[in-house]
């Protein structure tokens, strides 16, 4: 399952997209760190097809987990080349330049 929660800033919303199963896990690896908070990352699990379209119109997201990886790339939003692995867990962000 894919949980999905919108943090409402000043200037630009904040998507956070994450698997499940991975809330609340910490990962460390050659100097990085990946701490996927509930606070930060703990939202609504939604169907695929809306995600899609709330990654679509997104401009700053934050992407950790497999499916949901799997889930931005079906979107166009990330980029294989992109993405980073810490402890075996994918993670890519993704912010429009004004």
């Amino acid at each position: 399952m894919i949980l999905v929660k919108i943090h409402k800033t000043q200037f630009k919303d904040v998507v956070a997209v994450c698997d499940s199963s991975l809330i609340g896990k910490k990962f460390e690896e050659n100097g990085l760190q990946l701490d996927i908070t509930e606070r930060f990352y703990k939202g609504e699990a939604m169907p695929e097809e809306k995600i899609i379209i709330i990654l679509e119109n997104a401009e700053n997201v934050n992407i950790v987990g497999e499916e949901s990886i799997k889930l931005g790339i079906k979107a166009g939003i990330v980029i294989k080349e992109n993405i980073i692995t810490i402890e075996g867990i994918p993670h890519a962000q993704y912010a429009t330049i004004e």
